[in-house]
């Protein structure tokens, strides 16, 4: 499979059900995802998995995530989405 479509593929799965993560998610795939490390892409993808509401709530500080390994991701992410 070729990194286009893999790219292609990410950016269609970073469409969220708000907008408000589709704000958050763009600009770190867009910017930092080709040259973050495997394990950073892969905690990326993992954190795409979780549900819409629950990464709304960690996004926004309001609950911490459930699994503490997805901090730093949502850090980045945050700081992305300021630029």
């Amino acid at each position: 499979m070729s990194q286009a479509l893999d790219l292609a593929r990410l950016r269609w799965a970073c469409r969220r059900g708000m907008l408000e993560l589709d704000l958050i998610f763009t600009p770190y795939v867009e910017s930092a995802y080709q040259q973050a490390s495997p394990a950073e892409q892969l905690l990326f993808c993992e954190l795409l998995e979780c549900n819409d509401q629950e990464l709304f709530d960690w996004l926004l500080g309001k609950t911490p995530p459930r699994d503490p390994k997805f901090q730093p991701m949502i850090e980045i992410l945050l700081a992305y989405a300021k630029l």
